[in-house]
């Protein structure tokens, strides 16, 4: 059982939590965005700051592959993009008192349906230090209170990454607990705090499927959330093969420990003779392993065996899983047995084939012709993104802004009376 130093720091955070949501949720949006500025310049003043207890993570992180520690390492640029998602954020509409909805009964009542924030987010991620910035603009822009949890990889970094943002509350008019971190390693803290539904509104994991599996299985309050990031690019009979050949690689190589890099390539037979070994000599360039299928090893020698689970793995790694199919429907089956709802995309030419990967492709997001790693907050104009749900309540694909938010139904009458 947590011992009970630890039950009471973590019943402070969510008390305090609760009490800043209360705050938030009527404070201007010319306040939210003051402290989004003065945050985003804070944080390129500090730059030299956090580089340094940035590098005091990656030199406890040896042990993590390459791909885990380009997710876990802060450079100038990235602390800048930081900012910048800041600035964008604050650039973008307030989301609390937008009315969604609204009509005049034949009664002469005026119902008006106005977006409102969720309250107090308890916030869990691991390896990305960057995330903490995301999620705290997000939440205040949005009205919300959050507790942040990082993963211990990245301890130094979020430690100081929180700080000088909460510095900057005060002074611009917000409850100074609007942002908050759980600053210790404790694994028990996040069991404690699963359990103040009577605090939190909502628990956003983001990270190994471990962490989530646990956040969904001892969260007392609604999680959004996505398991696994096993993303597929399906190139078809009537793919660009040089444009084929530029987004599986950019999807795989631009970051592949991301949770939006395509992890399962798929290639219409049509297209194999040209395709795999071109794609594959592309891949071992940059250091990539394939495991494919019987037909994906007669043209790529040194590729593995791809096993069941490796179509299903999301590796967050140089290694993808291949397979050459006969045809559009059984790329979309293979997606369908072995995807995770994430990201899936097919590059064509084929209007009709566009149009029924489309159509039957249930995933969060869909893209056709563009890489997989377009399906991400600021790409796609969110401003930021405090994670992806596969989910379909309440929020689905990149969550953003809208997605912090829900609604309540305001009415207005004169002396309306039921009968």
């Amino acid at each position: 059982m947590p011992d009970a130093a630890l039950q009471t720091l973590c019943r402070t955070l969510a008390e305090q939590a609760r009490t800043a949501a209360e705050t938030l949720a009527t404070v201007t949006r010319k306040a939210k965005d003051a402290w989004l500025f003065r945050g985003a310049d804070a944080l390129e003043r500090r730059t030299p700051e956090i580089v340094a207890a940035n590098a005091l993570d990656l030199a406890g992180a040896a042990d993590l592959s390459p791909a885990m520690r380009d997710r876990l390492k802060l450079t100038p640029e990235r602390i800048k993009s930081a900012a910048e998602g800041m600035r964008q954020v604050a650039a973008l509409p307030d989301p609390v008192g937008q009315v969604r909805d609204g009509s005049f009964r034949p009664n002469g009542l005026q119902v008006h349906k106005v977006s409102v924030p969720l309250g107090v987010i308890f916030f869990l991620y691991e390896s990305r230090p960057n995330v903490t910035v995301d999620a705290a603009a997000l939440a205040v822009k949005s009205g919300n209170a959050v507790i942040l949890r990082g993963g211990k990889e990245a301890f130094h970094s979020n430690t100081l990454l929180h700080r000088i943002l909460a510095e900057e509350l005060a002074s611009c008019g917000l409850p100074s607990h609007a942002v908050q971190l759980v600053s210790t390693l404790d694994r028990d803290a996040v069991g404690l705090l699963l359990k103040m539904n009577e605090f939190i509104d909502l628990a956003i994991p983001r990270g190994g499927e471990g962490l989530i599996r646990r956040v969904a299985a001892e969260a007392t309050m609604p999680v959004l959330k996505h398991y696994l990031g096993n993303c597929h690019v399906y190139v078809d009979a009537a793919a660009d093969l040089d444009m084929a050949e530029r987004i599986v690689v950019n999807s795989k190589c631009q970051r592949p420990g991301v949770c939006n890099a395509m992890e399962s390539l798929l290639v219409h037979q049509a297209a194999a003779d040209a395709f795999v070994p071109r794609v594959g000599q592309a891949l071992a360039a940059r250091g990539v392993q394939v495991r494919g299928c019987e037909i994906t090893r007669s043209y790529l020698s040194s590729a593995a065996e791809a096993t069941e689970a490796d179509y299903a793995a999301e590796f967050c790694d140089l290694i993808l899983s291949m397979k050459v199919v006969p045809n559009i429907e059984t790329a979309i089956a293979h997606i369908r047995r072995y995807g995770s709802k994430h990201t899936d995309a097919i590059v064509t030419g084929d209007l009709k084939a566009a149009r029924k990967f489309v159509g039957e492709v249930d995933s969060a997001a869909v893209v056709v012709n563009a890489s997989t790693r377009f399906n991400d907050g600021f790409e796609l104009g969110l401003g930021a993104e405090i994670g992806i749900s596969t989910d379909k309540f309440h929020a689905r694909g990149p969550c953003g802004l809208q997605e912090l938010t829900t609604y309540k139904y305001v009415v207005y009458g004169d002396g309306h009376l039921k009968e």
